[in-house]
């Protein structure tokens, strides 16, 4: 290894960020007679909080204090913003595409793979063109604006046929994702129709599909039958062991047979591991995801280390069963990342790592203002109170007491001002209203500006 240890951490999120922080911590010492550098590269500069995406996409919370950004909490990283395209642990290289300007090669002596996870889509028709992920926070102010949006566009138009199709929105997938942003998304569209005076909650549809016969598989079956209750009484057409066959043009075509048009389709059915993996020379499982060992390290590969949605770690937890993995969720990412920092630390000392062990809580989950389940240490708990857990609990793992206090802000004000419901369509098609006016036939009428 190099007199001056360089940790490339590649992905800025929960993994890469929490590591990164803890790292520079530890590293800022002398670690027998160097100091070790760190890089870490991500497409954004900042982190994304997502269990706080469906609060923002509802408007309970402000999108920029769910974002963290990687300068100002990693002042002793080096942060570049750009695009891991494929490494070569062999030589320990990797290649960097920047936003701008040709890719280059940037050498390392530790790596830390943490770039995450992506939407697990299917070859369904119409998918790519006319669905949307849920997995940042462009898609979550994206899909604020689109809610209410449609709610304007179905207020203002006399075709009845467009205004169901406006007035019907499609999520497709039963896990968290999915749930949150629903129940979220719901609560604020029926919240936002008392401001109209021709359109009623009733008029609006609502459809979540799930492939599988249940929602939530992370909770118990009576948690998540409770949960399907609770959106039937909203007025949600859940449909279990359902698939999507064709979304072409907006026209939903699911497999029971039921057919409608919709504006809006949100694609939550599932994730998988980076595809940068499969541009490596690291060992991975059938899944994609990189296979580590107990302590996060890549398996027989020296130097390595990997955590998060990406890989494959075994959960000492479960002794019960020897195959069983970790969870790809944010309680396992943000203690393993406190392990992997800590064994990486403990690694440039000459000192022996430790196994990562986590007996999973339970979960939580938001299904609009004042409405939530939760399921920990075998408690359930529904409605306020679950609510109330579900917020505290991720409150207190918000990066940054900047942050913290931001987003309690934000609820607080919450408690005495009505939903904002402004959509901010401009930001879709900022250039559209100054290229109009561009326009050679504009440019004809023989008005000038100086």
């Amino acid at each position: 290894m190099a007199k001056t240890p360089h940790i490339l951490i590649v992905g800025g999120g929960y993994v890469g960020m929490y590591t990164a922080y803890r790292l520079q911590k530890k590293v800022a010492r002398r670690l027998g007679g160097a100091r070790a550098t760190i890089t870490i590269v991500d497409p954004q500069s900042h982190m994304t909080y997502q269990p706080f995406l469906p609060e923002a996409a509802a408007g309970s919370v402000e999108p920029r204090h769910v974002v963290v950004p990687l300068r100002r909490v990693l002042r002793r990283c080096r942060v570049i913003t750009g695009t891991i395209t494929g490494v070569q642990h062999a030589t320990r290289t990797a290649t960097i595409r920047p936003v701008e300007g040709d890719p280059y090669e940037l050498a390392y002596d530790v790596l830390v793979m943490a770039p995450g996870s992506v939407a697990r889509t299917l070859p369904i028709p119409g998918l790519a063109e006319q669905g949307i992920g849920f997995k940042n926070i462009g898609e979550a102010i994206y899909l604020r604006n689109q809610v209410l949006s449609r709610l304007d566009f179905a207020s203002s138009t006399q075709d009845s046929a467009m205004r169901a199709k406006a007035l019907s929105f499609c999520l497709i997938g039963g896990g968290y994702a999915g749930i949150e942003l629903l129940g979220e998304l719901e609560d604020m569209a029926r919240y936002a129709c008392k401001y109209y005076d021709n359109v009623e909650p009733a008029d609006l549809r609502w459809v979540l599909v799930e492939a599988a016969g249940r929602i939530l598989p992370e909770v118990s079956l009576p948690m998540g039958d409770y949960t399907v209750r609770q959106l039937l009484k909203r007025g949600i057409d859940v449909r279990l062991n359902t698939r999507v066959v064709s979304l072409t043009g907006g026209h939903v075509v699911l497999s029971d047979g039921e057919e409608f048009d919709s504006d809006t389709i949100v694609w939550t059915a599932g994730v998988k591991a980076h595809p940068l993996l499969a541009n490596t020379d690291l060992p991975r499982d059938a899944k994609g995801r990189l296979v580590c060992d107990a302590t996060l390290a890549v398996h027989e590969v020296e130097n390595a280390w990997g955590a998060g949605d990406c890989a494959a770690v075994p959960d000492l937890s479960k002794k019960d069963d020897p195959g069983a993995l970790t969870g790809p969720s944010a309680q396992h990412a943000v203690r393993q990342a406190k392990r992997l920092a800590d064994n990486i630390s403990r690694g440039l000392r000459g000192q022996p790592p430790k196994p990562y062990v986590h007996a999973y809580v339970g979960s939580v989950a938001s299904l609009g203002l004042h409405k939530g389940v939760a399921e920990v240490y075998g408690i359930k708990l529904r409605g306020w109170v679950a609510w109330f857990m579900h917020r505290t609990y991720h409150v207190s793992r918000m990066p940054t007491f900047n942050r913290k206090v931001r987003v309690i802000a934000d609820w607080t004000l919450g408690l005495f001002f009505p939903r904002d419901i402004v959509a901010l369509g401009q930001i879709q098609q900022p250039r559209r209203d100054f290229a109009e006016a561009a326009l050679p036939e504009r440019l004809s009428d023989g008005v000038h500006g100086g």
